[in-house]
């Protein structure tokens, strides 16, 4: 604007000398200069950017101009013609929102002295590209483009090296191209000084990413071992943000998928997308009963298979890249809104999986707040507003390790309750409730156990016993003390057998049995009855009340009477009844065919 005008005013000039006196001309001049201040320029004129040796590293926002592309067509020779035309920047922080086109960012730049060591300029963020010409006098003398490319460094980062001759001016032009915010981190500075920045935060990102790769190796072998679902949604959520870590801060493409571009495109969103369906997932199973599925768990289950469907979609091509990005800023939250009522219901339960969600969503959400207001250029770009989202994933990815922790102990815990329930059941069905021992069909089970093993040399012996003066004492007394005298019986004739081999059963009433194998002789067997006799010598003593009562045993051994548990009941108890018979108080024993026979052979 400031040459159209000066233009004009000359060709005025002109004329008005010709037609009228000079010191009309003079006054004409005058007005149209004034008229000419009165214009706003696009852009003033800046200073250029001054690099001295204590320059170790610079942010050069304070000197950047910008002019818009929306053509795509202009060149760096185009932009050097029209240096005038740039504009100031709305906002100074280093990130300029989403803006169709490419974008041009001009620095003018000079060394008053000579440098030991290259300048490098690097634009800090990865997912962009960038075209870096650095010029002088009109004339473009070094550029990092992708037809000449000889001034890249090797870096996760665009970036190009250059030096300059002492005192002479610089221009350094920046293309910027990206498919979504333009997020410019952009510094000058000395090669070490830039070297030293870039290990520092590639030491970073090496500590991050390795905590992602144990923290998938950890819930992949959890899952593989224990064959719990939530591990396996866990490291979909790992892959998901450490692939987008990867992405966004450059290291794939430097390591990982150089030269790709279809991974440049596709990559970051890609792994968004997978962890968000794998955030969907993990949290519907983290907050529900997988025996009882809910709408809660249903919907989860339905918004992980449409962010699924939707990633193989654009991956295959069927869904662009921009409609992918648009579904994953507006599906995003939606995992964890749909959990916040799940999750303060735990709260109120006092299960720590609840409160620990909640930090969890409080962490991510402070970090994608901030990431949005980065993207929408309302913070500056710095080292804190560009790393928050992966502080954020990784607190997430930690907390959400604990809530597995959590979950875990939790599927123990019930595993545990379910035994227990199974034991107390398989107990009730096999025990005695009066008096905890064994009942008919405890019995039954050790006896056909035993009767396996049995031989001549581990002979298993029954004993059928049967109270003596019960009836009259339960008539007396009630059946409360009854009772007590039948559970002091049970006692007794356990501490009278061989502990944790012989079984001692209750079959109903005052009738007992036992168990007892791996029996030498058969005059081991009548030892043991003796003894059941003899310690029912002494009264029991249930509170002030001295009871006594005696015992009547009938026993049959497997395998000389019989060798199936039916025959042997049966003979025992024929022996129990004829001791009754005889007096009472007696041990008895009824042969069998066996052992009769076994007799008969030896005489």
């Amino acid at each position: 604007m400031h040459l159209l005008l000066r233009n004009v005013l000359a060709m005025v000039r002109t004329v008005l000398a010709g037609r009228v006196c000079r010191g009309v001309a003079q006054v004409a001049a005058m007005v149209l200069l004034a008229f000419a201040m009165s214009v706003p320029a696009h852009a003033q004129t800046h200073a250029p950017l001054a690099l001295t040796a204590e320059t170790i590293r610079v942010n050069p926002w304070e000197a950047i101009t910008l002019k818009a592309d929306p053509t795509y067509r202009l060149t760096a020779q185009d932009m050097l013609g029209r240096l005038n035309e740039f504009e100031q920047p709305t906002r100074r922080g280093g990130s300029l929102g989403i803006h169709k086109g490419a974008m041009w960012l001009h620095i003018p730049v000079v060394a008053p002295q000579a440098s030991d060591t290259p300048w490098v300029v690097d634009v800090g963020y990865a997912s962009l590209r960038a075209d870096i010409y650095l010029a002088k006098g009109g004339t473009i003398v070094r550029q990092l483009s992708d037809d000449a490319s000889t001034s890249q460094l090797a870096s996760r980062t665009p970036a190009m090296a250059f030096e300059m001759e002492p005192g002479q001016p610089y221009d350094l032009l920046l293309r910027i191209q990206a498919t979504g915010p333009l997020i410019l981190p952009i510094t000058i500075g000395t090669m070490p000084g830039q070297l030293h920045h870039a290990l520092r935060d590639q030491m970073l990102q090496g500590l991050l990413n390795g905590l992602a790769f144990f923290l998938l190796a950890y819930s992949l072998i959890q899952w593989v071992t224990q064959r719990e679902r939530l591990f396996a949604f866990y490291a979909l959520v790992v892959i998901g943000s450490a692939g987008f870590s990867l992405q966004f801060f450059g290291i794939g493409a430097q390591f990982l998928w150089p030269d790709n571009p279809w991974m440049a495109r596709h990559g970051g969103v890609a792994a968004g997308l997978t962890a968000l369906a794998g955030s969907f997932l993990f949290l519907g199973h983290a907050l529900s009963d997988s025996r009882h599925p809910t709408r809660y768990t249903r919907t989860m289950r339905w918004g992980a298979a449409v962010t699924g469907a939707l990633c193989v979609a654009m991956m295959l091509g069927w869904v662009s890249v921009p409609i992918a990005i648009a579904f994953m800023s507006v599906v995003g939250p939606l995992p964890s809104i749909l959990s916040v009522p799940a999750a303060l219901a735990r709260v109120r339960q006092k299960d720590a999986i609840g409160a620990t969600l909640l930090v969890a969503w409080v962490a991510y959400g402070v970090a994608a707040g901030v990431m949005v207001c980065l993207v929408q250029g309302w913070v500056p770009a710095n080292f804190w507003t560009m790393h928050s989202f992966q502080f954020g994933a990784t607190i997430d990815m930690l907390l959400f390790l604990r809530v597995m922790g959590l979950r875990a102990r939790a599927i123990r815990v019930e595993a545990q309750e379910a035994r227990r329930d199974s034991d107390i059941m398989r107990r009730l069905a096999h025990s005695d409730p009066l008096t905890g021992l064994s009942n008919r069909r405890g019995l039954q089970r050790e006896l056909n156990a035993a009767l396996e093993w049995c031989t001549a040399d581990r002979l298993v012996a029954v004993y059928l016993i049967d109270l003596d003066g019960f009836k009259p004492i339960n008539d007396r007394y009630g059946h409360d003390v009854g009772d007590d005298l039948l559970v002091a019986v049970g006692h007794r004739l356990q501490a009278n057998v061989r502990q944790h081999v012989d079984v001692v059963a209750r079959l109903g009433g005052d009738e007992f049995i036992i168990m007892a194998h791996g029996l030498d002789t058969p005059q081991q067997a009548e030892d043991i009855g003796m003894a059941l006799l003899a310690a029912f010598d002494t009264a029991f003593e249930l509170g002030p009340l001295q009871i006594d009562v005696g015992l009547t045993v009938g026993y049959a051994l497997a395998p000389l009477d019989a060798q199936d548990a039916q025959s042997l009941v049966r003979l025992a108890d024929s022996a129990m009844y004829a001791g009754k018979k005889d007096g009472k108080r007696t041990l008895r024993r009824t042969r069998g065919i066996n052992d009769r026979a076994g007799e008969e052979a030896a005489a």
